[in-house]
């Protein structure tokens, strides 16, 4: 879609929930994850999405495809560029080439069990929004980057410690 389309279906959406806010809440489409062999997990949609997961040989994997690390950096990185093209076309604001570049520190201890005060997760990161080319000024990109890391879902629920319960079912 170009700006424009992105901007009309932005404001129908927003006309419609604004009137209907009861219809604004909705339970996400799962991810089903099947280990394949090894470390590697195929992990797919409801509509057809499959995406491949290993991890380095470092700890088991055969490094035959990003880590699930890697993919939620992906996530982070790609959902702010989505949501910097969503707020410019709003707001009419040429912003030129994006570039979004997510990293992070991490230990591997906690990975591995090795020590309980260091988490599995990431100990923290960051992002990096790179504007090459536009005719928007600076201060006007600087709020456009401020908010699609506030809005972006994947972000926030990285930042924001969200309810996470772990079921399980034996058949």
């Amino acid at each position: 879609m170009n700006s424009e389309a992105i901007r009309t279906a932005i404001s129908v959406a927003t006309e419609y929930l604004t009137g209907h806010p009861d219809e604004a809440r909705y339970t996400d489409s799962r991810a089903v994850a099947v280990l394949e062999g090894g470390l590697r997990c195929r992990v797919s949609g409801p509509a057809d999405e499959d995406l491949v997961t290993d991890m380095p040989s470092s700890v088991g994997g055969d490094g035959t495809a990003p880590s699930p690390g890697w993919f939620l950096r992906a996530a982070e990185a790609s959902c702010v560029a989505t949501l910097i093209a969503m707020r410019s076309a709003v707001l009419g604001a040429d912003v030129g080439r994006v570039e979004v570049t997510v990293d992070s520190e991490s230990d591997d201890r906690g990975i591995l069990g090795l020590d309980a005060s260091i988490p599995a997760g990431p100990l923290g990161g960051g992002v990096l929004v790179t504007f090459r080319g536009g005719a928007a000024p600076e201060p006007l990109l600087h709020e456009i980057a401020t908010w699609a890391f506030d809005h972006c879902p994947v972000t926030d629920a990285v930042r924001r410690a969200i309810p996470l319960q772990l079921r399980m079912e034996t058949a």
